[in-house]
């Protein structure tokens, strides 16, 4: 029973393995885009935007919705050559296309009337998490004095195939009311009289796709199941990493804590080697015994030393987490608190999916491991190698540039 458990649990660590790296290119970070808007009314009938846009995409996006050759030269050579006075002078010698572009695919109504847009000045360009993005600002005058505005975005849509998902945050301060909305391919419009729980929700299912389609991040939440003994390690481990990371999540966005993207995506996969590597190490090394507890120390928490030590490693690995979820919508300045608490619900979105992971997987291992010790522990075990492998590829790809 004992071999058959092993030629099994090698098998699935064999399938893992190339169901991950086949998987990677699809859910790593790096395939979405964010785009930012800030809406004001200076005025009856007047509703003021300023919207930063990923600056290499709006230059390929424009160009080729436009068939605008020369915008695409003289943009794709400034972003090449990372010259930030070029990048502004091709887009404002390409003004006609790159608004055309735009308008056509973000657009504010009052009263269910169109409102007519018109750029106000110059475009300028700044940097988040060390990407350029252009600021464009567009002034919409509406025919008619509404209670409500509504706004749609559809930027850089999944279709012109440049980019898997694009997000539009909007922070507002229209009709006598402030917030902020978060808009994608499925919800490409919203409300300023939107309700309280439309905006909650907004930003729960924001948070909860990301976590679901950050393979990094499942990986190791898997990592930490795989490698806790009782349901105690593996909800104080849970418990700590959100401590941890919403600590990073909210200094991020309050502009206290800036850590470029190249330091923080290696680190992070490099932390899903480290903690699926925690757990083979311990099954190589005790063998069956890995799953037993050590001498336990004194307290609540009765932890043993190893206990301690993860959940150590654990809390440092988190803080750099919390830099990732940051930058997945490019915090990287001094947000309103408007927008912040919406960062916050985004946090509550991830979380209910790494509960929802943890009580699916975590009893199902319990289960095997108690009825079939031998089974269990190779289970275990596959599923930390294939995690460790994969950890390790996307950090060597991440180190490299690839």
């Amino acid at each position: 029973m004992f071999h058959v458990a092993r030629r099994r649990a090698c098998a699935v660590a064999a399938v893992a393995v190339a169901v991950l790296l086949s998987a990677a290119p699809a859910f790593a970070h790096g395939f979405t885009s964010t785009v930012y808007v800030e809406l004001t009314s200076p005025g009856s009938g007047h509703v003021r935007s300023e919207i930063g846009l990923e600056y290499d995409l709006l230059v390929v996006s424009a160009a080729d919705a436009q068939g605008d050759d020369p915008l695409f030269r003289q943009g794709n050579t400034a972003w090449e050559n990372g010259d930030t006075p070029g990048q502004k002078a091709a887009l404002d010698a390409h003004a006609d296309s790159v608004v055309a572009y735009v308008t056509k695919r973000f657009g504010v109504t009052a009263g269910g009337e169109a409102c007519t847009p018109a750029r106000d000045g110059d475009f300028s360009i700044e940097q988040r998490e060390g990407v350029p993005y252009a600021l464009l600002v567009l002034d919409y005058r509406c025919p008619v004095a509404a209670q409500a505005h509504e706004v749609r975005s559809g930027l850089f849509p999944d279709a012109e195939g440049y980019v898997k998902d694009t997000k539009t945050v909007i922070t507002y301060d229209l009709d006598l009311v402030s917030g902020s909305a978060a808009l994608d391919a499925e919800h490409p419009a919203f409300s300023t009289q939107q309700s309280f729980a439309e905006r909650f929700w907004n930003f729960f299912r924001l948070g909860a796709e990301h976590l679901l389609t950050g393979l990094d991040h499942i990986l190791f939440l898997l990592a930490l199941i795989a490698g806790s003994r009782r349901l105690r390690e593996i909800v104080l481990a849970a418990t700590t990493f959100t401590l941890a990371h919403s600590v990073t999540f909210i200094l991020a966005a309050l502009g206290l804590v800036e850590v470029p993207a190249a330091f923080v995506e290696p680190v992070i996969a490099l932390s899903i080697a480290v903690v699926a590597g925690w757990h083979l190490w311990r099954l190589w090394s005790r063998r069956s015994h890995a799953t037993e507890l050590e001498s336990l120390g004194d307290g609540h928490f009765s932890l043993d030393r190893a206990g301690w030590t993860r959940l150590a490693v654990v809390f440092c690995f988190g803080l750099v987490h919390g830099l990732g979820f940051a930058s997945a919508l490019g915090i990287d300045q001094p947000l309103s608190w408007t927008l912040l608490w919406s960062l916050l619900v985004f946090n509550v979105g991830i979380e209910a999916v790494q509960l929802a992971v943890i009580a699916v997987v975590f009893p199902l291992l319990a289960v095997l491991r108690h009825r079939r010790p031998a089974a269990g522990l190779w289970a275990t075990g596959a599923i930390a190698a294939g995690v460790s492998v994969m950890g390790l590829v996307w950090f060597v790809q991440r180190v490299i540039g690839i």
